[in-house]
């Protein structure tokens, strides 16, 4: 586990709780901390529900959950902790507090990694941490979806965000080392620029919901699935890349982005999958969906683990 034997994860909400299984699975013994006894139970319920469910891609997942102890004390959670992750709400005075009380509770040596999606925690965290405090940001489902975005504080230790890199490679993720923190990281500020052009062409009448899909899905998906974008360009040639862009065919959408599609299915009570219609009409359980999407994200990773890097 490359030094991360004992891990605590603050934070049982939608995302603490699966990251507690990812580790629980690696084989690290895990503390799961929330204030909040409900939401433990929530969280207990729902890790029995996914490790019998074949749908996190490791057969021994209900052995993990012997490895995963639950919490609603801070200092007793985080006593003895190799590595402490953070994955309370997005509020950055919620981090603070939360920082401040860690300083004074975890060993001296305890790496402290936050899942922030999109807050620069650096400055909230005391100099006391600074120095081994990294993001380390996860994806949902973090069980089945390999990517890691890992951001080293400007003031950390050498070989801190190495370390962190190579124990994720370890348990079979792949991180992604960001230089600098910038909100949104990679994939997010790439996954707004699609949504700020599908929404544009919506709203042009271009084509509608499902054909739109049915364009990223079964043209651009596929191949950025196999290869990525620049060794899609790579394939494409560099210039003719470089004409279609130096030719303007592409005006991208002005501030700021949205359709007036999100803001009429909101006002019908349309909020997504758990209201039972977004974009889409859901007529089975929310929890029917994300058992298809999980095994159908299985099959996807399995495929790709199949797959030549080198093409």
């Amino acid at each position: 586990m490359a030094g991360y034997e004992k891990v605590a994860v603050i934070g049982a909400g939608l995302m603490g709780h699966a990251i507690a299984l990812v580790h629980a699975m690696a084989g690290c013994e895990v503390t799961l901390c929330d204030l909040s006894q409900e939401r433990l139970d929530w969280a207990r319920a729902r890790l029995e529900d996914l490790a019998q469910s074949g749908n996190t891609g490791v057969a021994e997942a209900p052995q993990a959950l012997a490895r995963i102890g639950y919490a609603v004390d801070l200092g007793s959670a985080v006593a003895g902790a190799d590595l402490v992750v953070e994955a309370i709400v997005e509020d950055a005075e919620a981090k603070r507090a939360l920082f401040d009380q860690l300083a004074g509770l975890v060993r001296a040596d305890a790496v402290i990694a936050s899942n922030t999606s999109f807050l620069d925690i650096f400055p909230l965290v005391p100099q006391a941490l600074s120095s081994r405090t990294l993001i380390v940001h996860w994806y949902t489902p973090p069980y089945l979806i390999d990517l890691v975005d890992v951001v080293p504080a400007p003031e950390a230790d050498s070989g801190l965000a190495a370390r962190m890199v190579e124990f994720l490679r370890a348990i079979g993720k792949k991180p992604v080392l960001l230089r600098r923190f910038v909100p949104g990281y990679i994939a997010n500020n790439v996954q707004m620029a699609i949504e700020a052009e599908i929404f544009r062409l919506l709203d042009a009448g271009v084509a509608e919901v499902g054909d739109i899909d049915d364009a990223i899905r079964f043209g651009l998906a596929q191949r950025l699935c196999l290869m990525g974008q620049f060794r899609k360009i790579d394939y494409t040639g560099l210039q003719v890349v470089r004409d279609i862009h130096a030719a303007g065919l592409y005006t991208p959408p002005v501030q700021p982005t949205g359709t007036s599609r999100l803001d009429s299915l909101l006002a019908e009570g349309a909020s997504g999958l758990l209201a039972g219609r977004g974009f889409y009409d859901y007529d089975g359980t929310p929890a029917d969906y994300l058992d298809r999407r999980d095994r159908n994200l299985l099959r996807l990773r399995a495929a790709l683990e199949g797959l030549d890097d080198g093409l």
